[in-house]
């Protein structure tokens, strides 16, 4: 009698953990596999935050802590708010989780009831929706395509709102497609907002260190609308610090104490080791930040330039995060004889079983023309695995 829950069964599983789990798969029966699936930097996390948490073992910060993380993490996040993005927030404004993840998560649980609309735009990271549909809310997709740089516009936004509107969830620097909102963006976006009061902004700001356009934007710099966003952020993308699992939310009170009330019954706080190593990483020395990015912006350079070399994608410049979105419709209907690529997730699977090469769908992330590849790899990788790509390809007429 296996009769898992409605609640379980209206979600999907994760396809970017689904594409690792495959290529790992091949690579254990010996096929050299170059894994592009993946968000996560192939740097190790830096030496002065792993000393940190060495002697946060040593002096046995071993027990539990407090549901929304230690107060000398939160202040630690208080003013990385304040130096770096000219944002006021209170230790009580903060609220730290177990990955940006679960942040995110505990926002949409905290606020969206049954029958809620949440506009995500589309592309977008795979769990959004997911959670959304946990919290018994509707999804409520915005597509915006490559021509439009993968953004969207205030008319688009201004036309998805009905009275049932609780929330947006935006994503800048953008996971799948590098996307950055500008300033001007923003505010364009925030003004619609302001003409409906109840919905709530969800800024996910992960990959806020991650952009070659020099400056961050932020929706909770505009002081009209601060009271009504959510920022995400956290340690795994900048720091390197993936697997340590901390993220945090900064937000008006009331959200932070309904996040805090959920936090409490079903994780409690962070692990203590990991928060102290955190509380180094904002406080610490920042170069390791600058010099991860110096990288990530010369290897999207090297992507996008062998990516544009290859017949039928079309390829736009992203300005943030580690993930180049090329659209691959082109190939759908074509074949090599033996198989028929009929959508990105064929696409994607041929990739990876004919060219060893594994990317991800664009359907996982709501834009089926497109396919995912990250290069959080490295120069040598990027370059042969652009020429597997270009050598499988060629074989679609």
């Amino acid at each position: 009698m296996e009769n898992l829950s409605e609640r379980l069964n209206r979600l999907s599983p994760s396809a970017t953990l689904a594409m690792s789990q495959k290529s790992s798969e091949l690579k254990a029966q010996g096929i050299d596999i170059i894994n592009m699936s993946v968000g996560e930097p192939d740097f190790n996390t830096p030496d002065h935050i792993k000393a940190a948490a060495i002697r946060a073992i040593e002096e046995n910060y071993s027990r539990y802590s407090p549901v929304p993380g230690y107060p000398e993490l939160k202040q630690a996040i208080v003013n990385k708010l304040k130096n770096e993005n000219g944002l006021d927030y209170k230790p009580s404004q903060i609220l730290c989780s177990n990955g940006a993840k679960q942040s995110v998560c505990n926002a949409i649980m905290a606020l969206v009831n049954a029958g809620d609309e949440v506009i995500i735009p589309a592309p977008y990271w795979v769990s959004y929706p997911q959670m959304v549909l946990l919290a018994e809310g509707t999804p409520v997709f915005i597509e915006a395509p490559i021509e439009q740089d993968f953004k969207i516009t205030p008319e688009q936004l201004e036309a998805a709102i009905t009275p049932k509107t609780r929330a947006l969830i935006l994503c800048s620097p953008s996971n799948p497609t590098g996307s950055v909102y500008s300033k001007q963006e923003l505010e364009a976006l925030k003004n619609v907002l302001l003409r409906h009061e109840r919905i709530i902004v969800i800024a996910d700001e992960i990959y806020e260190h991650i952009n070659y356009v020099g400056a961050h934007a932020s929706m909770a710099s505009f002081p009209d609308i601060k009271e009504r966003v959510v920022v995400i952020n956290g340690v795994s993308k900048a720091y390197a610090m993936t697997g340590w699992r901390i993220g945090f939310i900064a937000a008006p009170d009331w959200i932070v104490k309904g996040c805090n009330k959920l936090q409490g019954q079903y994780t409690s706080g962070p692990c203590s080791v990991s928060q102290k190593a955190a509380e180094a990483a904002f406080a610490g020395d920042q170069q390791c930040v600058e010099d991860m990015r110096k990288a990530f912006e010369r290897r999207k350079n090297l992507i996008v330039r062998l990516a544009k070399e290859i017949p039928g994608l079309e390829v736009n410049d992203p300005q943030g995060a580690f993930y180049l979105f090329p659209k691959c419709s082109s190939y759908f209907g074509k074949s090599d004889g033996n198989r028929t690529i009929n959508n990105s997730t064929d696409f994607a699977m041929y990739l990876l079983e004919v060219g060893h090469v594994a990317t991800v769908g664009g359907d996982a992330f709501g834009s089926p023309d497109c396919f995912r590849m990250s290069y959080a790899t490295s120069d040598e990788n990027i370059t042969e695995a652009m020429r597997r790509i270009k050598e499988t390809l060629s074989k679609l007429k």
